[in-house]
């Protein structure tokens, strides 16, 4: 059952985590005027439209509307109930935390639903991973379990310092020594299953395998990935999708390279493990991998958060080609610029830069092929390989296909298509509109289901009511939340129940609650006892809609005199509500006259 916390508490932790600095965990910010701007996460977004104001301490995306302060990000970031952001940002700013009381099941409801229930809590989660991953390093350094593995790494050439970087380790055969450890430290084994370490018959997942911690952007540990020992089973697999872990939206080495990225603009992607740890080893520090599988849309849109350019190093095998031709389509469909470089000599990164060195890993970067080049380059030599009628078929299909996959995303200007196109028809025999036909039965296509995604992943929109009512709630609200001391002049003539929409009736309850006992209160102070995104969002609107508006006490004045009336004409079509209906007229004449307290400027 999910805790609460004491207030004074969560502003503490409030306090000690700049919301610029854990946003810029996710996002690369840059500023723009008095506040940071990036692309946002929690939609497809191709432009900055998410702010982050540094002296309010919170955000807001004009885009999808998500907004609020540092906990709602890190809740919506990482699938967090509220009492779960404030114990991992607690965590992180080392402040320790003591429940003020447990939750109610009634209150802890609605919180834990956002996160699939409450058997599953991913800063718990994150904890046995990294119990684990201490087992794991303390079974590499034992001096007869870990010579195997050792050996393994030293032939590698990955000295002993990235070991402990990369919190390399080892897991052991037979296949429940980490079962074993875990009930000698009464480690609850719904945990380490939650976290895929065992399976559901109570055997450790990874047996005699090199294990290779992965870590999320912050720095949590979310899951593991196996290297046999001895040629059993495939020769990686990693840790199963769980709440903390989606191998389609990881990426090894990010935490490690992500201050690069952003210093360098580029983001290098390889395919490997050991690729990623050899390349950082020798100073090429902006390296990342996709975690041995396709490289993917999820992928993609987490490097351009951070990098303005994308250089796909795949190996130069077939796999590794056809894997690199199949990123470079997924790339295409992002604003981004790609980009590909090949290993010479049937190499893998990792042996290339033990042999060559940074320099020529170096030189490999800087002599990327352009993507529709690469592109073009492969049409040109399946025609002149191949002369079956399928085999061209195929290869002109592929080069459609990168163009009606970039054109939309921008990656590729109407210009450039026409030339292209034109490019096209002198090689396949077909005339400029054939080659238009089918392209744009492409295009049509592509942009159907990238608009289908961008729907599916908009956060959806707040419900604030429609209406001459409906807006004079809205404007009380967003004046008060701007200027609070305006509150002593409604105090007692309007009240929480009087508001209709059921999300401003929410948000008044809170704000005029926090009002009764302070005569001013800050925007992040109220944030701070917001539970729900939802109501995180709705505030941040109607305040930053307050803001830009001004004129607060001329805006209150008329939706004060609008909402009483509204309220009148209500009580007035209720018959047998008399005694209600009285009082409501006389706090329309009481706040209409000129010399009422109450009023702050109204004629």
């Amino acid at each position: 059952m999910p805790v609460i916390f004491d207030q004074t508490a969560v502003f503490q932790v409030q306090q000690a985590n700049d919301i610029v600095d854990i946003i810029s965990e996710h996002v690369s910010l840059k500023r723009k005027g008095r506040e940071m701007v990036g692309l946002c996460p929690f939609h497809e977004d191709h432009r900055p439209s998410m702010n982050v104001n540094p002296q309010k301490q919170i955000f807001k995306c004009f885009a999808c509307g998500a907004g609020g302060d540092v906990f709602k990000f890190v809740q919506m970031r990482e699938n967090l109930t509220f009492p779960q952001a404030i114990e991992r940002l607690a965590e992180r700013a080392n402040i320790k935390l003591k429940p003020a009381r447990r939750a109610r099941p009634a209150e802890s409801q609605d919180a834990e639903s956002a996160v699939g229930g409450p058997d599953v809590d991913p800063n718990r989660l994150a904890k046995v991973n990294a119990w684990a991953a201490e087992h794991f390093a303390m079974n590499l350094r034992d001096e007869a379990k870990g010579k195997i593995a050792r050996d393994y790494l030293a032939q590698r050439q990955i000295l002993p310092e990235s070991v402990k970087a990369w919190r390399i380790g080892l897991a052991l055969d037979p296949g429940d020594d980490l079962l074993k450890a875990a009930q000698e430290r009464k480690v609850p084994l719904d945990l380490l299953r939650q976290a895929g370490l065992i399976t559901h018959d109570n055997q450790d997942k990874f047996i005699n395998r090199l294990m290779f911690a992965i870590t999320d952007v912050t720095g949590r540990l979310i899951a593991f990935g196996g290297r046999t020992l001895d040629g059993t089973g495939a020769k990686y697999i990693n840790s199963p999708t769980t709440v903390l872990f989606d191998k389609s939206n990881s990426l090894f080495g990010l935490e490690q390279a992500r201050h690069a990225i952003v210093s360098s603009g580029a983001a290098v992607v390889v395919e490997g493990y050991t690729d990623v740890i050899m390349a950082h080893q020798h100073g090429c520090t902006n390296v990342v991998a996709a975690l041995g599988t396709s490289f993917t849309a999820g992928h993609a849109r987490i490097l351009r958060r951070y990098a303005k350019k994308v250089i796909l190093v795949f190996d130069s095998d077939v796999a590794g080609i056809e894997a690199a031709n199949r990123a470079l389509e997924v790339c295409l469909s992002q604003h981004i610029d790609i980009k590909l470089a090949s290993v010479p000599q049937g190499k893998d990164p990792c042996d290339y830069i033990l042999n060559s060195g940074k320099e020529a890993f170096d030189r490999l970067l800087d002599g990327a092929v352009d993507v529709l080049q690469y592109k073009w380059d492969r049409l040109r030599e399946k025609f002149a390989e191949d002369d079956t009628l399928a085999g061209r078929k195929a290869a002109l299909e592929e080069y459609l296909q990168a163009i009606a996959v970039g054109l939309p995303a921008g990656n590729i200007s109407p210009v450039d298509a026409g030339l292209l196109v034109n490019r096209i028809s002198t090689i396949v025999g077909l005339t400029s509109t054939q080659i238009n036909k089918e392209l744009n039965t492409r295009i049509t296509r592509a942009a159907r289901a990238a608009s289908y995604d961008a729907k599916n992943k908009q956060v959806p929109a707040a419900d604030l009511g429609q209406g001459l009512f409906a807006a004079a709630q809205r404007e009380i609200l967003e004046v008060l939340l701007n200027e609070p001391r305006f509150y002593k002049t409604i105090k007692g003539a309007i009240k929480a129940d009087d508001f209709d929409v059921p999300l401003l009736r929410q948000t008044a309850q809170i704000l005029f609650e926090a009002l009764k006992t302070a005569t001013d209160i800050s925007l992040q102070e109220l944030l701070a006892s917001v539970e729900t995104a939802e109501m995180s969002n709705c505030i941040t609107r109607l305040a930053r809609d307050g803001e830009e508006k001004g004129k607060y006490e001329a805006r209150l004045n008329a939706a004060v005199d609008l909402f009483d009336r509204q309220l009148a004409a209500n009580a007035a079509d209720r018959p047998g509500d008399a005694k209600d209906r009285d009082e409501f007229l006389k706090r329309v004449y009481r706040n209409t006259r000129k010399d009422n307290p109450h009023n702050i400027g109204m004629t």
